[in-house]
């Protein structure tokens, strides 16, 4: 089954994912990409810095939005075009993180489709927001 094609989706149209982010997550998300950066593997040392504790990294956060866009909307088979970030407050351990993807522009000709996309923590705050740019599937041809 292929997500929603361009045809199929309209200004406004949402979807999320919800997620509680684990130690395990912090230091599996490390091990795959190498961020080993103290901030977030290393209470010692994060004590130390702004945050007074450690951090999720800001990417794995951001990461959450890519499950909506291959999961949920468009769904299967888009391709992530581009994606802007700004990453607004800490994520920490055990927060819970919902990313949502919101379609705000239609590119038919291109087959491209603009979302505005956040991640929210528990408390309803905003901690990544940004804009993104994805193609959707193409229609089955029978």
């Amino acid at each position: 089954m292929i997500g929603k094609t361009i045809d199929e989706m309209h200004i406004g149209d949402s979807a999320e994912f919800t997620k509680t982010v684990t130690e395990t997550d912090v230091y599996l998300y490390a091990g795959v990409t190498g961020d080993l950066n103290p901030a977030h593997i290393n209470e010692t040392f994060a004590k130390g810095t702004i945050f007074k504790g450690r951090i999720v990294h800001g990417m794995l956060s951001a990461g959450l939005i890519s499950a909506v866009f291959g999961v949920s909307l468009p769904g299967a088979g888009t391709i992530y075009v581009s994606q802007s970030l700004e990453f607004k407050r800490p994520v920490r351990i055990s927060d819970t993180i919902t990313a949502r993807v919101e379609v705000i522009e239609k590119f038919t000709e291109r087959n491209r489709v603009k979302f505005r996309t956040t991640c929210v923590n528990q408390d309803g705050k905003i901690v990544v927001d940004g804009e993104a740019i994805v193609m959707p599937p193409l229609p089955l041809k029978l």
